[in-house]
């Protein structure tokens, strides 16, 4: 059975305790990020997310409030930045409720699955670089990771079977060895698996979770939003997912990218 709190009480900053008052508060499901994410439900009103995170130099949620932002103002739909604050040592980050479910669980056939989030990461993928200011090229990407494997937010009970043997440090070497020497540079969503984009009716309401979102090689987008098809629609939809997209696979790229994400 589900956990309910009152948004109202010690669980939101005090500032916007009035405002959240008689919402009930469940823990949602989210993906690989440190923040603890809620939905909140009141009688009448819209749901929203509550999001926060311990203060920390490599927390998420802060670049994740002005990416969202950024995002909104291009013009790709994205979940809607509603309140952001610093409060006793926790981030916060209040959002909106895209209408829809997630591409994972929504109730539709492979291959239409496979066709909006192709269609999707072009909309994405066709914005102007010049105009984004977060920088993700691998050079860049690749300090952060090492960052994190210092800082021990690498978890290696959650690596795939091609690196489940492999030290940090070891995992480490192979991810500096296996850089890219040149990148197609995009605007990349970051994190792009099915659950992190929202349908309604076979069409997309928006994109959450982009924390990570910043310019880097397709290739970070393709290989996961690949990897992902492949896990929960089945192999055999790889090959179409890229064909929808418009490219077809590129192994050394999507192995690199694949493996940076172990750090994430």
């Amino acid at each position: 059975m589900a956990h309910h709190e009152q948004g109202g009480g010690m669980g939101a900053p005090a500032a916007w305790r009035e405002r959240l008052h008689g919402y009930r508060r469940t823990p949602a499901l989210d993906g690989c990020s440190e923040a603890s994410v809620f939905r909140l439900d009141a009688p009448g009103q819209p749901p929203l997310y509550l999001k926060t995170e311990l203060v920390e130099a490599l927390a998420e949620l802060p670049r994740e409030a002005e990416r969202l932002r950024w995002l909104a103002a291009a013009g790709i739909p994205c979940a809607p930045v509603l309140g952001w604050c610093e409060e006793d040592g926790q981030y916060w980050l209040l959002l909106g409720a895209l209408p829809g479910q997630n591409l994972e669980d929504a109730s539709l056939d492979p291959a239409t699955k496979v066709r909006l989030m192709a269609a999707a990461l072009r909309q994405l993928h066709a914005l102007n670089i010049v105009g984004c200011p977060f920088d993700h090229r691998a050079v860049l990407h690749i300090a952060h990771a090492e960052a994190r494997l210092r800082a021990g937010l690498v978890d290696e009970d959650d690596l795939d079977e091609a690196h489940r043997d492999l030290g940090p440090d070891e995992l480490f070497a192979r991810l500096q060895a296996q850089a890219p020497a040149h990148e197609d540079l995009v605007v990349t969503h970051g994190d792009a698996c099915l659950p992190n984009l929202i349908v309604q009716d076979g069409a997309v309401t928006g994109w959450i979770d982009c924390g990570r979102l910043g310019v880097a090689d397709r290739w970070q987008d393709l290989a996961l939003a690949a990897r992902d098809t492949g896990e929960v629609l089945g192999l055999e939809w790889v090959a179409p997912f890229l064909q929808a997209y418009g490219t077809q696979l590129d192994a050394e790229r999507a192995a690199f990218y694949r493996l940076l994400d172990e750090f994430f």
